[in-house]
């Protein structure tokens, strides 16, 4: 580890500078040899760089959004030309220039970082051993070797013998409590930012050897840190458990604000627009009407949780703009109100007996229908009517089932039964 960080000592000048102008400030406030100035001047030293990465850290997370979206992409070319490896590269690079893609971008955040790293680690080092570098001069130095943190100067390490610790006035039981909680704090945050990428952030619905990489990489990159962290000194611990919550803070906002597509963070992303559109009316904040703008241009490419968040819309009688706003919709606001064209009723089925008598006598079903939409008086007075008719003589009256034939029944002389019928 030392001879890799003394590649890069030309960069410890000016790290030793930032921590120094900082412990400026921060020594007025808690002294100048206390643990408090120069710890915080190592995590101001942190937010400092990782503010200037902010741009690589965008490109990171635009990165890894495209290699997940062109994983099916990628599979179906490694499938298509198996056996001819060149035609396979020229096709994935062909595919990365069209899409805009670098698969190094991912990295680019911790490559930046690595100088760094290894310089504030040379800076500590040479603390330990009792010797000046860069702009720390002897008063400096004696300063931070008499900073601890909980206990454990700056420049201890788990590792280091019970004679170099008192020599730094600490106790070795100190030193190796103090790095190890703060060893395990620095794994367990590494590995719950793998984890909400992994669970909260990548489409569910795409199974990839992608995936399983950055799931072998949520387990392996803690254990790396903690097999590394007992060689670390306090002070780069310090570092790197800070950079580790600001990359989980910083991770944990992006995905919130702008999840991947199909994720179980756009599904929330999207429950929580259409809960605020509900309340107001309206989007608000132009994040989430380019959200809404951007799900309004895919039309029939939106996938599930879109088309739910637009099925939402609809029940409120919203209807999503090609500008990313909503507006009111004549035709969602009937199908939410139920009040949609009335639904073609269907004819009354009929018996058996009047199918048979409107297949004999076809114009019977009509006068039916027609007698049957007469009021209930007119029925009564041909009723009346019939009765003051004088009767034939040597007729007897029929009965209403002589009148009328049974339905099913053959009309005309019936065919005697059969004696051994009866």
């Amino acid at each position: 580890m030392d001879t890799i960080a003394s590649l890069f000592s030309f960069i410890t000048t000016p790290v030793s500078w930032v921590i120094v102008q900082f412990h400026k400030l921060y020594g007025a406030l808690f002294g100048d040899d206390t643990g408090w100035a120069w710890g915080l001047s190592i995590v101001s030293l942190v937010v400092l760089i990782r503010i200037c990465l902010i741009p690589l850290f965008v490109k990171q997370i635009k990165s890894t959004r495209n290699m997940q979206v062109l994983q099916p992409k990628m599979k179906a070319i490694q499938e298509r030309y198996k056996n001819d490896k060149q035609r396979q590269s020229e096709e994935m690079m062909k595919l990365y220039k069209e899409t805009g893609t670098n698969p190094l971008s991912s990295c680019l955040p911790i490559l930046a970082q690595s100088p760094f790293f290894f310089a504030l680690y040379h800076v500590l080092s040479a603390i330990a051993s009792g010797k000046t570098i860069g702009v720390i001069d002897q008063p400096l130095l004696d300063s931070a070797r008499q900073a601890h943190i909980f206990g454990a100067p700056l420049a201890a390490k788990f590792m280091d013998s019970e004679e170099k610790v008192s020599a730094l006035g600490a106790s070795l039981t100190d030193v190796r409590v103090v790095t190890a909680i703060m060893i395990v704090m620095m794994s367990a945050s590494q590995f719950f930012t793998q984890r909400q990428l992994m669970t909260k952030n990548v489409d569910l619905t795409v199974k990839t050897p992608y995936m399983q990489q950055q799931k072998m990489l949520m387990y392996v990159f803690p254990l790396i840190f903690a097999v590394m962290g007992i060689n670390f000194p306090v002070g780069v611990l310090v570092y790197w458990l800070t950079t580790n919550v600001w990359t989980m803070g910083q991770q944990m906002y992006v995905i919130n604000q702008n999840p991947t597509p199909g994720s179980k963070a756009q599904d929330q992303y999207l429950g929580r627009l259409l809960k605020s559109v509900t309340a107001h009316g309206e989007v608000r904040g132009r994040t989430r009407r380019n959200t809404v703008k951007r799900i309004f241009a895919k039309g029939t490419d939106r996938n599930d949780i879109e088309r739910k968040f637009i099925t939402g819309l609809s029940k409120l009688g919203l209807a999503a703009q090609e500008d990313g706003t909503v507006a009111k919709s004549e035709a969602a606001v009937l199908e939410a109100e139920g009040g949609a064209a009335p639904k073609r009723q269907q004819p009354k089925r009929q018996t058996k007996a009047q199918r048979h008598t409107a297949a004999t006598h076809p114009g019977s079903a009509k006068e039916e229908d027609s007698a049957d939409t007469e009021p209930k008086t007119s029925l009564e007075k041909q009723d009346a009517s019939q009765d003051d008719k004088p009767k034939p003589a040597g007729k007897p009256a029929a009965s209403g089932s002589s009148r009328q034939a049974k339905s099913g029944q053959r009309k005309g002389p019936q065919r005697p039964k059969h004696p051994s019928k009866k």
